[in-house]
């Protein structure tokens, strides 16, 4: 059974059945009840007593036939809708019509239609393929399509998601990096130290940090941070707190920050810890065209 038509108990399937049919029948009912004359009531074309403003009297005038009949073509065509598509519980309709489906047959004709052009780009290496101004357009709209909701679309990004036109990567910037990022995904990590350097320890910590930064920070703190970064920090930043792109561990050296650089953020980073995702687009986009987005990416940074 197709998973859109799946319910958690058969009581709600016939609960959406019998409550669109029993409207649809209702409604029939009215317009045929409404349209009827009644015992006692007045005869086609008389007032029927009511009056406003002195003069202004209501008369007994029938709804238009035309206008009766638009209302029957309505519910006629809702059954023939729900004859022919999904609307009624479980019951997937004569035409089989699935948003899955039609999914795909837009997927298929799109691919169709365009594939060649993909493929013709992905001939190409991305460091050239970079200064070919239709496929940098190409790759821009791939961009503002799946990237800008997490990066922007400026693709300067946002706290937690790297800013794309500068030349700081957490993984690395060459052709192939920003490739792999895109077809495979990554997944950093930053785990929490607060139980281990307890408040002092943070304060010390994030001073030196704030040092290594360029940034004001206290002498003493930053001296007994050193000794503590050097314990629990250098085998993932590096002695020198410069980073290490085959773990995605982040330059802490200059003033580009993934979650911001001030002293309470910095607190927060070190006591907490930190965990990013960037989601896998290779099943999803393809090679292809994961191929053209890298190279927009890659042009981004002016190389």
């Amino acid at each position: 059974m197709n998973p859109e038509f799946v319910f958690s108990s058969d009581f709600w399937n016939w609960w959406i059945i019998t409550l669109t049919l029993a409207n649809i029948l209702a409604c029939w009912w009215l317009i045929s009840w409404s349209s009827k004359k009644r015992p006692g009531e007045a005869a086609s074309g008389a007032v029927t007593g009511h009056k406003w403003d002195g003069n202004l009297e209501e008369y007994n005038n029938p709804l238009p036939r035309w206008w009766l009949w638009l209302f029957y073509l309505t519910l006629v065509f809702a059954l023939v809708y729900l004859a022919l598509y999904p609307g009624l519980g479980k019951i997937p309709g004569i035409l089989g019509w699935t948003p899955q489906k039609q999914y795909e047959r837009e997927i298929a004709s799109a691919n169709a239609t365009y594939g060649p052009l993909f493929a013709k780009f992905a001939q190409t290496p991305i460091p050239s393929l970079s200064k070919d101004p239709q496929a940098v357009k190409v790759g821009q709209r791939l961009f503002v399509n799946y990237c800008a909701g997490c990066h922007g679309s400026d693709a300067q990004g946002n706290p937690g998601f790297p800013n794309l036109t500068d030349n700081d990567w957490l993984y690395g910037g060459s052709a192939e990096a920003i490739e792999t990022t895109i077809l495979d995904g990554r997944s950093g990590v930053m785990p929490p130290w607060g139980a281990a350097l307890g408040a002092k320890g943070v304060d010390q910590v994030s001073a030196y940090v704030r040092e290594l930064s360029g940034q004001e920070a206290d002498g003493a703190q930053a001296a007994a941070g050193k000794t503590l970064f050097a314990s629990y920090c250098a085998a993932c930043h590096g002695a020198n707190g410069s980073g290490n792109q085959a773990l995605g561990a982040p330059n802490l050296s200059d003033r580009i920050w993934l979650y911001g650089g001030s002293p309470s953020t910095l607190r927060e980073t070190i006591t907490k810890g930190r965990s990013g995702h960037m989601p896998a687009h290779r099943d999803f986009l393809g090679k292809d065209k994961v191929h053209v987005l890298a190279a927009y990416i890659y042009s981004l940074s002016g190389r």
